[in-house]
């Protein structure tokens, strides 16, 4: 992926301390003291049988590279490892000078939808609510509930989106691009989830916002990661809601 190996570039590299593979989140932490710093991704997994190959080929030995290596995973072909590589770059990406402001996805795309056509890739919990305020929103997913559409169906209904709002969770199954050059140039592209990271390298590839976390109370989180927790119960112990604007979408 190009998006990923621009990334990649742009990182800082750091000693890698601590990675948890929880049930629904992975945690990595690089730094040491009082400067460390934790990402997160989603666990991402797919079935398999126990005799294959290992979904993580080095397990018990993630912590003896350093950062930039572990971060090179976002581009393995082993869904778990990506999940490691995502929250790799999401650690060693943050920074003290962060341009960042307290708003969460859902607010985001309220305040950027209401009255247009919204596409959201992906299922989030604020789903209900948001449709009290887009009327017209149309959810894609992997696997679809009733009332959502096949992620499948994404040539179809992004092109006509006047906002796209698309999970961080792509960047990890790697369709993030494909939705990309899907999206029509004057849409509004919103890049949203604790997966998403907080770089302006996406907003050189077309994206206006970036709704994404920041952990701040490292223990009690990884903690609950490592006891399968939800992300709302992650966020309750200590993860901040944030985005991140391009420079010339500040004031809209």
């Amino acid at each position: 992926m190009t998006l990923i190996n621009d990334l990649l570039n742009t990182l800082p590299d750091r000693e890698v301390s601590e990675v948890i593979i929880g049930l629904h989140w992975t945690a990595v932490v690089t730094g040491v003291k009082e400067g460390r710093y934790c990402g997160l991704a989603t666990t991402y997994s797919e079935p398999h049988d126990h005799h294959e190959a290992a979904d993580v080929p080095n397990a018990g030995e993630l912590e003896t590279v350093n950062g930039l290596v572990l971060a090179t995973n976002a581009q393995s072909d082993r869904p778990v490892m990506r999940s490691v590589g995502i929250a790799t770059i999401n650690s060693l990406l943050i920074q003290n000078d962060l341009n960042l402001v307290d708003q969460n996805a859902e607010q985001a795309i309220a305040a950027h939808g209401e009255g247009k056509k919204v596409v959201l890739v992906g299922r989030f919990p604020f789903v209900p609510s948001l449709r009290k305020t887009i009327r017209d929103l149309t959810i894609l997913e992997i696997h679809p509930h009733p009332g959502e559409v096949p992620a499948s169906s994404a040539q179809d209904v992004v092109p006509a989106a006047d906002v796209v709002a698309i999970t961080g969770m792509s960047l990890i199954n790697h369709t993030f691009e494909d939705l990309l050059n899907l999206c029509p140039p004057e849409a509004y592209v919103i890049v949203l989830g604790p997966s998403a990271p907080l770089s302006p390298v996406l907003f050189d590839y077309g994206v206006n916002l970036i709704c994404g976390s920041l952990v701040t109370k490292i223990a009690p989180v990884l903690r609950a990661v490592r006891q399968g927790a939800n992300f709302r119960q992650v966020h309750r112990v200590g993860v901040r809601l944030i985005s991140m604007a391009r420079e010339d979408n500040k004031d809209q």
